[in-house]
């Protein structure tokens, strides 16, 4: 997805203002593009904004790893490394690229930000040999949930839980909010006629309501705006508007969406990284907006160029035509945080 992203490196270079930037007085380096390789380094630098996952990495002591060219957790825990460290070049992470090529995230090939997103945390718990700190990853950005059908005639329950490591939010093809998405996702849904589903206390199909209940929420706080629709083989992207706050309380949002069993008592969550994604669904490109832990700042990352900005720019992804458009929204519950740093955006 990055024809834009070579399309202006191009430019530069022939105009002899080619330059990789990174700004050595926050400690943030930039990622060249490699290969096609704006959707990774958009999500290498909000895994690099999320603290937790490298603090994670760093305790893992992979001595009995074979084959560590393929290994994705340890490439990672050593790309993460490369980016902390203040040069002025681009980090290193050819490595890093290389191993996913050899776990069939293809180089040279157009990629869905979120599927790669997942796909890093599966192979995460797939690889790692200490399964403990794996699980600690896992739980880092795992939402438990109850998906429950309810019969209408008899009143009984029948319910399922699992797990996601984003949650999915449609969109409309107007105006959105965060909010109103991710309330419409718990609302619960009536089942009739054709829909009817077996009810075993009634012995027959019945009309029944179904949903999905939250049981637990993750300190990393994981959101897809589901901007891509397929339709007759043909996959289009939604530039619509949808408009999300830098902080909020998920108990005020969505009253009726917990479980019984749900019992985390603080839901308030910080944004601090935008995965954004620019053009159309065949033809773009991925940049993202990081709030650094160490300053409560917002930077813009555009693979090699970094820049600081501020919250009124980060906010021009909430999309529009022709517009940039926020993709991914990354939360961290933290309450603490929120304390100590009552002012977030300059």
């Amino acid at each position: 997805m990055c024809f834009f992203s070579e399309v202006c490196r191009l430019l530069m270079f022939f105009s002899g203002r080619f330059s990789l930037v990174t700004d050595l007085s926050f400690g943030m380096r930039g990622l060249a593009n490699y290969c096609l390789s704006c959707c990774v380094n958009t999500l290498l630098q909000t895994f690099s904004a999320t603290w937790e996952l490298a603090d994670l990495l760093d305790k893992w002591e992979a001595a009995g790893v074979r084959a560590a060219s393929s290994n994705v957790p340890l490439q990672l825990k050593k790309v993460l490394a490369d980016m902390k460290s203040d040069l002025p070049q681009p980090s290193p992470h050819h490595d890093f690229l290389h191993c996913l090529d050899r776990n069939c995230l293809r180089l040279y090939v157009q990629h869905d930000a979120d599927e790669v997103f997942l796909s890093i945390l599966n192979l995460i718990q797939q690889q790692m040999d200490d399964k403990n700190l794996a699980l600690e990853i896992h739980n880092l950005y795992k939402i438990c949930v109850e998906t429950y059908l309810q019969c209408l005639e008899c009143s009984s329950v029948q319910t399922h839980t699992s797990y996601l490591l984003s949650l999915p939010l449609h969109i409309k093809e107007d105006r959105n909010s965060l909010e109103g998405c991710m309330a419409s996702f718990f609302e619960h849904q009536e089942l009739r006629g054709i829909d009817c589903c077996f009810c075993e206390q009634c012995g027959t199909k019945t009309p029944s309501k179904q949903g999905v209940k939250l049981l637990s929420l993750p300190r990393i706080l994981c959101v897809h705006l589901k901007r891509f629709r397929n339709s007759h083989g043909y996959t289009r992207k939604l530039d619509c508007r949808v408009t999300f706050p830098e902080t909020f309380d998920i108990f005020e949002i969505l009253k009726g969406a917990f479980s019984p069993d749900f019992v985390q008592n603080d839901c308030k969550y910080t944004l601090h990284a935008v995965v954004v994604h620019s053009g159309t669904a065949m033809f773009g490109h991925y940049t993202a907006y990081v709030r650094r832990w160490v300053n409560k700042r917002w930077y813009y990352a555009n693979d090699s160029s970094v820049k600081q900005v501020s919250w009124e720019e980060v906010k021009t992804s909430y999309g529009g035509h022709y517009r940039p458009t926020a993709y991914m929204l990354m939360y961290r519950r933290d309450s603490r945080e929120q304390e100590q740093q009552p002012e977030f955006s300059s």
